[in-house]
């Protein structure tokens, strides 16, 4: 009788201690799986926050940000290229027409380029002034002075762009054989960087 009782005795202690084993495994891959989640979770939002801060800093930002690049914020809309500024990595240099630079665009061109039947051929305008490549003005000079006076961009249009100096200044000139000048530099965004310039810049049609 004692040695039955002692036999229930160790399969009811080892029944205890292997319920509590089995518990504590639990427990332990519970707290495991809640903080996968936890961490995945983290690092989702830590994802989202640096999407919403790069694009916030992205060439289509910078430029509704700036008043004087109002009418070339109005133009990507409607050429349906703010996303694209928005989102694509790029790098991208764009060579940003002032307001200024717009209103000396014949009136009648420019509502054609701004309706909604013209809107690729906006869009090629606007790609013309788009360089797929990071060019600061200082390597921009570089490049020029290297290229004995001249430097030639190929843009994102496929056309080509002419970049020489005159004096301190900085010129682009177009397939027509028009020049427009830069009056302000590198404006740093999330995917490239942004001059401006004082006309707008037209490939040969």
């Amino acid at each position: 009788m004692k040695i039955t009782k002692l036999v229930v005795i160790l399969f009811v202690g080892i029944f205890v201690l292997t319920s509590c084993e089995d518990g504590k495994k639990n427990a332990e891959k519970e707290k495991e799986r809640i903080e996968r989640e936890e961490a995945e979770r983290a690092a989702e939002l830590e994802e989202e926050e640096e999407r919403m801060e790069w694009e916030a800093n992205s060439i289509a930002a910078k430029t509704m940000e700036e008043d004087s690049l109002s009418s070339l914020a109005s133009a990507m809309q409607n050429a349906e290229l703010s996303q694209t500024f928005t989102e694509e990595k790029g790098p991208y240099t764009v060579f940003a027409p002032t307001n200024a630079a717009f209103e000396k665009v014949d009136q009648a061109t420019l509502d054609t380029l701004m309706s909604d039947s013209h809107r690729q051929e906006l869009g090629d305008v606007l790609k013309y002034h788009v360089v797929e490549d990071e060019i600061t003005a200082e390597e921009l000079s570089e490049r020029i002075d290297e290229g004995n006076g001249e430097y030639t961009l190929t843009t994102l249009s496929g056309a080509e762009l002419t970049a020489m100096k005159s004096g301190d200044d900085i010129l682009l000139k177009d397939e027509n054989g028009n020049t427009a000048r830069i009056t302000r530099t590198n404006i740093e965004a999330s995917n490239g960087v942004i001059h401006q310039i004082d006309g707008v810049v037209m490939r040969k049609s």
